[in-house]
């Protein structure tokens, strides 16, 4: 059984005059990911329709390692410093996997 791709669902509670600036470093970090690590496969930036100053972060990375290696590129090291700084409240951080048949 396969357990590829990766995904990660994060949820954040944005204050409320920092959810323009928190959308403009989520989509940042978004585009460098995708564009930059060979092993990110989509980056999406979501807002709920019940919930304001909620963002949703969905991205798919080719494995577990591909993730690791994101988490130590200077553009997310330039979201984590920012959602300190803007005082967004991370909510919940799920980490998924497709699982298909074979190997």
């Amino acid at each position: 059984m396969s357990l590829h791709p990766f995904v990660v669902i994060a949820e954040f509670d944005v204050p409320p005059d920092q959810y323009g600036p928190f959308l403009d470093l989520c989509r940042f970090d978004a585009e460098h990911s995708v564009a930059d690590e060979d092993g990110c496969h989509a980056f999406d930036v979501l807002t709920p329709e019940d919930e304001a100053n909620v963002v949703v972060l969905h991205e798919v990375y080719a494995d577990r390692a591909a993730f690791e290696t994101h988490l130590k590129t200077p553009h997310f090291d330039r979201f984590a410093t920012g959602v300190k700084t803007l005082g967004v409240v991370e909510k919940s951080v799920r980490f998924l996997a497709r699982r298909t048949s074979g190997a």
